[in-house]
């Protein structure tokens, strides 16, 4: 009873009770945890997020590489939240650094030594979740890189009147996937086994975190994947759907071709959520492969994580890069033609080979290219030796005075249509990495008749430092393609293809087609439109998690932060209607000869076609009853059709396969002679 009228006179007067129980410290070593404990006895058996609970944490360390570390509290039951992890850089130390939700300022916006209080990643007031509070506390700390170590100094936790809150997550429009690892710790090398559960209740139904798991409800193997994308506080994810006896198995996650290997691609560098999306979609509409994706909200270990893409990995299948699978056996003529990816991007001398050739204006730079598939533990030597000489052969044409003729310059190795489409997205997109890091080409086998099957350009990859201002101005200009010495070298194979007329002829001509349709600015905005709509409520709890934004975190940009998710999403259009107008003024070529598509397109008569854009069915309405053979067909991009079908009914809903990649629909309608278009887009 004392107790009681204790706390209920500090809450009427206003005043806070506090207790601090002050922790050790010890060394920080390399890739190992450190665990503290902190015995903690505050007197009342429960704690809450209203009377009386834990209020903030606070540590002092010495560390000369922050960016290392993953600091994390967990409760005696076991309720464990990041405080923070990935931040700070190669900066050193946390000096007097307090852990506080009710501070104004996420550590995520902070700089090092971080001295005073800031917002941690991880809601800490879940602790109050009406446990007992006395009993063994623990603060862990993480060292997940070599060369940097440390020591913690001190810490403590503090109790009080004023207790943390947290922001519950249990429901949301998109799709939910979590995922527990049972108490063991993700790696970067070795994938753990984990249970993963994904809630999708279909489009425009309502998904909560107690529903049953539905899109799939069983093992995976989990570990972190990514270069740079790693050194950030949301981490991207790499799994492979498994069995009990942990052998691979294919699963379809909601709707997308069943297979086992997958990503969680993290948005914390993407603070509009489109860039990869808007990419990608813009390469399948061209007419080639690029990963799919779903938007979902990721909860590990009952911590909510934010919003990820779920997405296809690049590699080898039918449904995703669909070249014939090269066995270890297949060594000799035909059969050891095709099959292969490879790519620009890091790179060692086990996994790579280095070109014969620098690049135009870059004397003495090497140029590694670095096997995909097969991988490098599994290539032949007389496979290796293939890709390597036709890469070659390439070059050497490519780098000859007779370049550019049809049947011995670069036309004859290389598609070149497919070239010209990665040049523009890339460009458009003006993508820093996109020609020296996550570059992917394919090749197939050779036709049985000895025709060759050219090298293929793509899929496209990794936009997190596109679609803005980075270096230079902020008028959207500048090439990306001739920065060849970087970080990663590039092979600048686009320097020499643009001095042939015919090639730059070929990419003014495709990329003012492209203008009038999906690379409209018109399409553009209405493609990061419907990602907003789609993402707007769970952007909230992703910023309130990862407290980013108006902070400068992930790639450095020419402009002060956004403030607000409708600021980035504005900011994201203008500097698209800047790089198009430069791009407009700027693409190299002519368009003499070129044949510019001229479709028929009606409103009114004689159909109309809705929605636009649409997602699982249309609707096609003729002006009047059919009296004459009518007959309707939905066709991609490619030419591919998607549904043919007569129409018996003057209104006609027409389902669409749920594997009908988003992007460009044309709906073709047959009156007797007579053809007659509408566009769609799907998303």
């Amino acid at each position: 009873m004392r107790l009681y009228l204790f706390f209920l006179i500090q809450l009427l007067i206003g005043v806070n009770y506090a207790q601090t129980i002050s922790g050790g410290g010890g060394s920080i070593l390399d890739n190992t945890t450190l665990e503290i404990q902190i015995p903690v006895s505050v007197g009342p058996s429960a704690i809450n997020t209203s009377t009386f609970g834990l209020e903030y944490v606070c540590i002092n360390l010495n560390h000369t590489y922050l960016a290392d570390l993953t600091i994390t509290l967990q409760a005696p039951d076991g309720t464990t939240r990041t405080l923070m992890s990935g931040i700070g850089g190669g900066d050193d130390n946390l000096q007097n650094t307090c852990f506080d939700p009710s501070s104004s300022t996420s550590i995520s916006s902070g700089t090092a030594p971080f001295t005073g209080s800031f917002i941690p990643m991880g809601q800490i007031g879940a602790v109050n979740n009406g446990q007992n509070p006395n009993g063994i506390w623990r603060i862990f700390v993480r060292d997940d890189y070599a060369q940097d170590q440390g020591n913690v100094i001190d810490c403590s936790l503090t109790f009080g009147t004023s207790p943390a809150t947290f922001f519950q997550f249990t429901e949301s429009d998109l799709p939910i996937v979590s995922i527990s690892t049972n108490g063991q710790t993700i790696d970067n090398d070795v994938k753990i086994v984990a249970d993963m559960g994904i809630v999708y209740n279909g489009n425009g139904v309502r998904n909560h975190l107690s529903d049953p798991f539905n899109h799939y409800d069983g093992k995976i193997g989990i570990e972190y994947r990514g270069n740079y994308s790693l050194s950030l506080p949301q981490k991207p994810y790499s799994f492979k759907l498994i069995d009990n006896a942990g052998v691979s198995i294919d699963s379809s996650l909601i709707n997308m071709p069943a297979e086992h290997d997958w990503l969680l691609l993290a948005q914390y560098n993407d603070k509009s959520f489109s860039r990869n999306v808007i990419s990608n979609d813009l390469f399948t509409q061209m007419g080639h492969y690029a990963t799919r994706s779903k938007y979902v909200d990721v909860v590990l270990d009952g911590e909510y994580q934010g919003i990820y893409l779920l997405s296809e990995s690049i590699k080898r299948d039918s449904n995703r890069v669909d070249i014939p699978r090269l066995d270890t056996f297949e060594i000799i003529g035909q059969d050891v033609t095709g099959g292969y990816i490879f790519k620009v991007d890091y790179w060692n001398s086990q996994d790579s080979w280095l070109s014969n050739y620098s690049p135009i204006g870059f004397p003495g730079v090497d140029i590694h290219y670095v096997y995909h598939y097969p991988k490098p533990d599994n290539i032949q030597p007389e496979q290796k030796t293939y890709i390597q000489n036709y890469v070659n052969n390439f070059e050497s044409a490519l780098y000859a005075p007779t370049f550019s003729d049809p049947a011995i310059g670069y036309p004859a190795f290389i598609k070149v249509e497919s070239f010209i489409d990665y040049f523009i997205v890339n460009e458009v997109a003006r993508n820093v990495d996109g020609f020296k890091k996550s570059r992917y080409f394919h090749k197939d086998k050779d036709h049985a008749n000895g025709d060759i099957r050219k090298l293929v350009a793509g899929p496209v990859w990794d936009f997190d430092w596109a679609w803005k201002d980075i270096g230079g101005g902020t008028d959207g200009s500048g090439w990306m393609y001739d920065n060849v010495d970087q970080d990663v070298n590039a092979p600048g194979w686009y320097i020499r293809l643009l001095q042939d007329p015919n090639f730059a002829n070929q990419l003014k001509c495709r990329y003012t087609n492209l203008r009038d349709n999906y690379l409209s600015q018109a399409m553009l905005f209405a493609k990061i439109d419907s990602i907003a709509n789609l993402v707007n409520e769970s952007q909230e709890w992703h910023y309130t998690t990862w407290g980013h934004m108006g902070a400068a975190t992930g790639t450095p940009e020419q402009q002060a932060p956004s403030q607000t998710f409708a600021e980035e999403v504005q900011r994201l259009k203008d500097w698209i209607t800047r790089r198009l107008a430069w791009l407009d003024i700027n693409m190299p070529g002519s368009l003499n000869g070129c044949s510019l598509t001229d479709l028929v397109e009606v409103n009114e008569e004689p159909f109309r076609v809705y929605p636009n854009p649409f997602n699982e069915s249309i609707v096609i309405v003729l002006s009047q009853a059919p009296e004459n053979n009518i007959f309707v067909q939905l066709v991609d991009v490619s030419g591919r059709k998607i549904i043919s079908k007569q129409l018996v009914s003057q209104v006609s809903t027409i389902d669409i396969p749920s594997s009908a990649n988003n992007g460009i629909y044309f709906v073709e309608l047959q009156i007797d002679n007579q053809k007659f278009v509408q566009k769609l887009l799907k998303n």
